[in-house]
């Protein structure tokens, strides 16, 4: 196939890679900022801003997070030791952008708020959002990004191939490497409103397996919200609507 055709999002991506949670960004990387809406602002969060930079990653130059663009540079360099032609097609639509998830009634942060993900394109073209099918250059990139601890987004509730965003295991490591506040304690992992992906999806699976009857989307909105405070009230949980281990356990996820 040629890297502009479109294909099928292949069975089993993101093996071992979650998306970054918002708790888990919020923690470690602080708010970007006080107010959101959906298109993009200036971050101004003073800390994080100190982390910014803008670099050459080796097909383009982007605007994000250290880390994640060290990251870049790294796939990429892969992505042109050993595939010339899908290197040369590469493209970007942005990486740093403080905004919410567009698309969502959530009110969740984008991950593009902390310069933490990526919009790619091939030979120029952006990925049709939603339409659940993916540029074939996109499936060839995936894999790269997945190495590098990268969730790829064709596997959200609704398809966003063009999407690519430090997962969460890898927010953790760069942590865990003293490239943030080093005060800052490594938050448990928890799905909250805001989250989405096939953790959500999972979640929603087993909600509507004690009853709740909602509709399974990946989207941790406010039914999905509402739902897991009335199976913690009725397990005898802390209704806090945020599933932690306790609830994660009772659900059996």
């Amino acid at each position: 196939m040629n890297l502009n055709d479109l294909a099928s999002v292949p069975a089993n991506i993101n093996s071992g890679v979650r998306s970054a949670k918002q708790q888990t960004m919020l923690a470690l990387l602080g708010n970007p900022r006080s107010s959101y809406d959906v298109d993009c602002q200036p971050v101004t969060n003073p800390t994080l801003k100190k982390l910014i930079v803008l670099q050459d990653v080796g097909p383009f130059r982007v605007t994000g997070l250290k880390p994640a663009v060290e990251d870049l540079r790294k796939i990429f360099a892969d992505v042109k030791a050993s595939n010339a032609e899908l290197y040369s097609a590469l493209g970007t639509a942005g990486m740093f952008c403080c905004r919410l998830v567009r698309g969502t009634k959530t009110g969740a942060i984008s991950n593009h708020s902390w310069g933490t993900a990526i919009d790619l394109k091939i030979n120029d073209v952006l990925d049709r959002r939603g339409d659940g099918k993916v540029l074939q250059g996109l499936v060839d990139l995936a894999p790269y990004f997945n190495k590098q601890g990268w969730f790829w987004g064709a596997d959200f509730g609704t398809e966003d191939g063009m999407h690519f965003e430090v997962g969460d295991e890898r927010i953790r490591e760069f942590h865990k490497a003293g490239l943030f506040d080093r005060t800052v304690a490594m938050p448990q992992s928890t799905l909250s409103i805001g989250d989405r992906g096939p953790e959500v999806r999972h979640l929603q699976k087993r909600l509507n397996s004690f009853g709740a009857e909602m509709k399974v989307d990946g989207i941790f909105g406010p039914a999905t919200h509402a739902a897991v405070i009335a199976f913690q009230a009725d397990k005898g949980l802390t209704p806090d609507g945020i599933v932690g281990p306790k609830t994660a356990k009772a659900l059996d996820l």
